[in-house]
């Protein structure tokens, strides 16, 4: 499995951004996909996750403002950023897990300017 994140930008708090994350490869194993973020100086932070049922979950930090979703047909999840803030500044990544192994993109840079 292969992930390929974009979307990534510079907004001001306020503002919106979209992050997608391409799968591709033996995309049929995928039983979730996560978003996580990873700031400079801080630990990875988990964000949202989409399972293959469409069961979705949020961090505390994110809920009512980000949104994941998922297109089975474009084997594409996005992340809907909105009402960004200052805080959400980081390197967004997505993770895919099947059965057996995690699978991780390459990350796209999210910069929230106050």
């Amino acid at each position: 499995v292969q992930l390929q994140a974009s979307g990534g930008g510079l907004v001001q708090a306020g503002g919106s951004l979209r992050l997608s994350c391409a799968a591709s490869g033996s995309t049929y194993r995928i039983n979730v996909i996560n978003w996580y973020r990873q700031a400079p100086g801080k630990q990875r932070e988990w964000v949202a996750v989409v399972s293959s049922d469409g069961t979705t979950n949020y961090a505390d930090s994110v809920k009512g403002r980000f949104t994941i979703s998922r297109d089975n047909a474009k084997n594409t999840v996005y992340l809907q950023m909105n009402s960004l803030k200052p805080e959400d500044t980081a390197v967004y990544l997505c993770n895919a897990e099947d059965t057996w192994f995690d699978y991780w993109g390459q990350g796209t840079q999210v910069t929230v300017s106050s």
